[in-house]
């Protein structure tokens, strides 16, 4: 049936070019003698090219029209492999920006498929489809949430996002280790300021809104549905301050009265090693003072049925154990709502220190930051002894890799530079991947892995 509307509609089309032609259009009689109407004249390359499109065009019909729909979303997410050659072809901040502007536009494909029910988990009230997220930096500003998150992903943190405008650090800033799967950046928090991302969570949220009272009033169901404010997913907003600021919590107060409100979960970034002196905060009397004051800015709002975003802290993995220690003690003793382990390193694995480009000043992210992270991960669930779920950050690049940070202790797992390099098409095969290996395991559920390495 697609094929037989294909051949009618380039028929359809073919016919009136050739009427409406100055040259081979079909003209009224009139008194004076006029020359036959000539055929338009077609070159070889043309009559080519058209066969071509002609043949594409029916073949894509027929194909379309006898697929079903899960089959062609696979088919979808493995020809975005086809496009990464050409990002590799960019300067890396300019293949950056590219992306997210693909994703903000909805040239990226649209998860149709339904996640494997074993990677469902419940967090802080909020179901995750699965636990598979994109981590912040990706999309600093907000702009392509929904594109994002259509992609699969269970969450999407935006930022991190400063109170004022500020442009970071001078580019060249972000430098690729192709073979290795790593990148090094020191953007320094380049941020459109929260003004800008609050009118765009604010938009997102509303269209979140009006979607669900549509949906409820034409087909009411019982039971917590997936997603949260943002969408089909869950999403979180990561703050940082701005670079000249001599008072850091008050960048982050302003951030949580002027943000919480969209988000599902809010993260103060104190690990950044591209903002001088912000790995300070990290200090136990440091950490305490801000994580009390942020907590209180958020309290103080007024907040429905939900409550409160849950609050969590992102730290470093160049931390000693001392630190480590003081970290978990504030962490328990102020009942944190969780940790984000880690930020990008400034050590240079052996791995990677024969590349030249390892000289350039910031953080390292990618495979040669997996195990560093995942020996931090661990560290800290014994030290938080499991009571504080802890996203699993660093070096992630196939299920396997998400299976290990679990079993170290993670509840749930981000991903940014793997995604930089592999495209959507990871992200489906990782979740395969990671379900795969629960089963593999004898695990019913996400959770049920949670620290296994430690029981």
């Amino acid at each position: 049936m697609a094929v037989r509307a294909t051949r009618r509609l380039l028929r359809d089309v073919l016919y009136k070019r050739l009427i409406s032609s100055p040259v081979g259009g079909v003209r009224h009689c009139s008194s004076v003698a006029e020359a036959p109407p000539k055929i338009p004249h077609f070159s070889r390359k043309g009559r080519l090219l058209t066969g071509l499109t002609i043949g594409f065009v029916i073949a894509g019909g027929a194909y379309v029209s006898t697929v079903d729909e899960a089959t062609f979303c696979g088919w979808l997410f493995n020809a975005t492999k086809l496009v990464n050659p050409f990002f590799a072809l960019l300067d890396a901040e300019v293949a950056h920006r590219f992306a997210v502007s693909a994703a903000a536009r909805g040239w990226v494909p649209r998860e149709k498929r339904s996640d494997p029910s074993i990677l469902e988990l419940d967090v802080w009230g909020r179901k995750f489809s699965n636990p598979i997220g994109l981590a912040a930096g990706f999309d600093k500003n907000a702009e392509a949430i929904e594109g994002l998150l259509g992609l699969g992903f269970g969450f999407v943190e935006v930022g991190s996002v400063t109170p004022v405008p500020q442009e970071g650090n001078p580019k060249p800033r972000i430098f690729r280790l192709r073979k290795e799967g790593a990148i090094i950046n020191r953007c320094g928090f380049n941020s459109e300021g929260i003004v800008v991302v609050a009118k765009r969570l604010g938009a997102q949220h509303g269209k979140r809104m009006l979607d669900e009272t549509s949906s409820t009033s034409s087909s009411p169901s019982d039971g917590m549905k997936h997603g949260g404010k943002a969408g089909p997913g869950i999403l979180g907003v990561n703050l940082g301050k701005n670079k000249t600021s001599e008072d850091a919590a008050a960048d982050y107060v302003q951030g949580v009265h002027t943000l919480s409100q969209y988000a599902d979960y809010l993260v103060i970034n104190v690990s950044s090693p591209n903002t001088p002196g912000l790995r300070m905060l990290q200090g136990r009397k440091q950490l305490k003072d801000l994580v009390k004051k942020v907590q209180a800015a958020r309290d103080e709002m007024q907040w429905g049925e939900e409550g409160p975003p849950p609050l969590l802290v992102k730290i470093a993995p160049d931390l000693s154990k001392e630190d480590l220690e003081d970290i978990a003690a504030v962490a328990l003793a102020l009942r944190l709502d969780g940790l984000i382990i880690s930020n990008t390193t400034i050590s240079r694995p052996d791995s990677v220190r024969n590349y030249p480009v390892t000289e350039e000043a910031g953080g390292l992210s990618g495979k040669p930051l997996f195990d560093l992270s995942t020996d931090v991960l661990k560290e800290m669930y014994i030290l938080t002894r499991g009571k504080i779920p802890l996203i699993g950050c660093g070096g992630i690049s196939s299920g396997e890799d998400a299976y290990k940070k679990i079993r170290g202790g993670a509840t749930l797992v981000q991903l940014y530079t793997a995604f930089a390099y592999g495209g959507p098409a990871l992200i489906p095969q990782l979740k395969a991947e990671l379900a795969e290996c629960l089963r593999r395991d004898g695990f019913k559920s996400i959770l049920e892995a949670v620290g296994a390495d430690y029981r």
